[in-house]
């Protein structure tokens, strides 16, 4: 174990030097044996992906260097950051050379035709590498582009293209990473929230969550890699990291608009219990306040009685049997808190006599519709 995470490390000093002037030193014979040491990593990935605890010494081993060196500050480029990276750590190097001008011409050229060896050359990959190049190079493209015009707001966010795209992408790298990764990618989806802007990924998420099913793999494929059988796992394996997730999760339905939430909310029922939970609890931190007339809270950051009113009135427009779920979980409320008819004395009842009335006030008004009949009786 311990000559292969030597191994590990010396790579990642290859890859922090292969974007540096010490490349002008290469010579063909140098970058042919980076090549293959990349390959052999990257085989040590497909081998041992699904090992947890030879994966879990190598994630430790890569960790532990990261921080000691201070994460990215310590040099412009970084090496192998995580066991993820093992899996592309020969296109890593592959193109950090191409776009490293320091690079030797006869270096250049070997590499050159190392990676596009021309018609009759035997490849022994199963994906020859200049395939996942150019896949790499579209999906880098594709995220610069994403990134210069993916952060302009859009009111209708699951129909924003930009958006779409951005979710697609995050679903298809989830299906490559539960193949390689034992333990799911909760920790890429962590790594993604702390180190893209928040906002934009929540965005992306509730997206994601909206979006059909991927096509299935080949069979074949996922026999062999123990890739993901169903091919809406992306979309499961976000539910599931945002359940074991309770702070992003309830970041997640406090800064998203109550509409997306309530469309996420209605095809994903996990989700919809957890929605419903963190609203009854933020109401329950609400009073009422016998001056101004409106329930408040104590602090700046609990939710107001008008946002709290629009994502329950949002999540009464939506279609059985979430509809139901609200009505129920409301009343529940409000016998809970004495069962009380007259506003001003429990939230529940206010929230109710407002739904009926479809607008966000208090005390009971003349002509009540046809839902607060439903509500309340």
């Amino acid at each position: 174990m311990e000559p292969l995470l030597q191994h590990l490390e010396r790579f990642s000093e290859v890859l922090v030097v292969s974007s540096t002037t010490h490349v002008s030193t290469w010579d063909p014979a140098t970058v042919r044996r980076a090549l293959q040491w990349a390959r052999y990593l990257r085989h040590i990935y497909r081998r041992f992906g699904r090992h947890g605890r030879i994966r879990r010494a190598m994630e430790r081993r890569l960790h532990n260097r990261w921080r000691l060196e201070g994460g990215f500050g310590s040099s412009p480029v970084p090496g192998l950051t995580n066991f993820q990276a093992l899996g592309h750590c020969d296109i890593l190097l592959s193109l950090r050379l191409l776009e490293n001008r320091d690079l030797g011409d006869a270096a250049r050229h070997h590499l050159l035709q190392q990676l596009f060896p021309g018609p009759g050359v035997p490849d022994t990959e199963e994906e020859p590498l200049q395939d996942r190049l150019a896949c790499l190079a579209r999906r880098r493209s594709a995220v610069h582009l994403l990134c210069f015009y993916g952060y302009k707001e859009n009111q209708n966010l699951p129909e924003d293209s930009l958006l779409k795209t951005q979710a697609e992408m995050l679903l298809e790298r989830l299906q490559e990473v539960v193949k390689a990764e034992a333990e799911g990618p909760s920790m890429f989806l962590s790594s993604l929230w702390e180190r893209l802007p928040q906002n934009n990924f929540l965005k992306v998420i509730a997206a994601a969550l909206l979006q059909p099913p991927l096509p299935p793999r080949p069979q074949e494929e996922d026999l062999e890699l123990g890739g993901p059988k169903t091919p809406g796992e992306g979309g499961q394996e976000l539910v599931h990291w945002l359940l074991g997730k309770s702070e992003v999760m309830a970041v997640f339905c406090r800064h998203l608009p109550a509409g997306l939430l309530t469309v996420v909310a209605s095809r994903h029922r996990e989700l919809s219990r957890v929605y419903l939970g963190l609203l009854t609890d933020w109401g329950r931190h609400l009073h009422y306040d016998l001056q101004k007339g409106i329930w408040v809270g104590d602090e700046s950051q609990d939710v107001t009685w008008e946002e709290l009113y629009d994502r329950f009135q949002s999540l009464c427009q939506a279609p059985p049997p979430l509809k139901d779920e609200v009505v129920t979980v409301l009343k529940s409320c409000k016998a809970q808190d004495g069962d009380f008819e007259v506003p001003g004395l429990s939230i529940w009842t206010d929230l109710l006599l407002a739904l009926g009335s479809k607008r966000p006030v208090l005390g009971l008004l003349p002509g009540l519709s046809s839902l607060w009949a439903t509500l309340c009786y």
